[in-house]
């Protein structure tokens, strides 16, 4: 696995700065983490963010920072956050390098 920390694409910090902003949110922080569970193993869990945690690692990009903790970062370093709008829908969807299989819904992996 890589070492490279994830990185929000300028749709996904679009998106998050207009959902800060409608909270009334100064700073937009973004968590993204991972956690046991889901059909493939491991689970992406994300969301706003009121402060960094001392374990976070921290990069910014288009005006939000994404937080990612020690233990999740193996996990998804050299990812990338995006938002996509299709006719399914609208989310958040994780490209994920490390992830050798995946589930149909995108929000559990395998490594």
């Amino acid at each position: 696995m890589t070492s490279a920390l994830p990185i929000l694409t300028e749709a996904a910090a679009n998106r998050v700065a207009a959902i800060a902003k409608r909270q009334g949110r100064a700073r937009p922080l973004f968590r993204l983490e991972v956690e046991g569970g889901g059909c493939s193993g491991f689970q992406y869990r994300y969301g706003l963010a009121d402060a960094p945690r001392p374990d976070d690692r921290a990069v910014e990009a288009h005006g939000v920072t994404l937080l990612v903790d020690e233990a999740s970062l193996p996990f998804v370093a050299g990812a990338t956050v995006d938002f996509v709008e299709s006719l399914g829908g609208a989310a958040f969807q994780v490209r994920n390098p490390n992830a050798t299989a995946g589930c149909g819904c995108g929000s559990s992996f395998a490594v």
